[in-house]
């Protein structure tokens, strides 16, 4: 009985010591945080803009291939098989100029976009860091990644996060 009781003993002080030092938690949504923030939105129009240039440079390219074919389609059958050539040469230069466009452009796009979020995602980085170590957390997790499954609503730290960046 002895024992027993000394085994209880020390299973409740193992336990509260376990207990006593377990991690305090925190989560945030990102997206919702990053939504909030007046500097995505400038940026997400700057890069609509940015992608529109190149968006009307490839309708420009795609209506001078319509064109193109269309041309060659009413007048191959008065063409010579040496101009039926040199048209069905500019017409895959054409086809080949604009997809090579369109990848360029997506690349350029991307990277404008990496230039443009870089910036902002550190400063959002930042806050939460600094928020979740001046509210003693051990460790925060994104709940819009859909990795939460279940977290109280105190330990949410969106709203310290978004006064720290002066965002109400």
């Amino acid at each position: 009985m002895k024992k027993i009781v000394l085994l209880f003993a020390c299973g409740l002080m193992i336990s509260s010591v376990a207990l006593a030092q377990s991690p305090k938690l925190g989560y945030i949504n990102s997206r919702e945080l990053l939504e909030a923030m007046p500097e995505i939105k400038k940026a997400d129009s700057g890069l609509q803009l940015y992608a529109k240039s190149f968006q009307d440079q490839l309708q420009d390219m795609q209506k001078e291939y319509e064109r193109k074919v269309q041309d060659y389609q009413t007048q191959s059958k008065t063409m010579t098989d040496a101009v039926k050539e040199v048209k069905e040469r500019e017409i895959m230069d054409l086809q080949n100029r604009m997809e090579s466009t369109n990848q360029s452009a997506q690349d350029k796009v991307a990277k404008k976009k990496e230039e443009l979020y870089t910036p902002i995602l550190d400063k959002a980085d930042k806050a939460i860091k600094e928020v979740a170590k001046e509210k003693g957390y051990d460790y925060i997790f994104d709940s819009s990644g859909g990795m939460l499954l279940f977290a109280k609503d105190g330990d949410n730290i969106i709203a310290p996060v978004k006064a720290k960046l002066g965002i109400k």
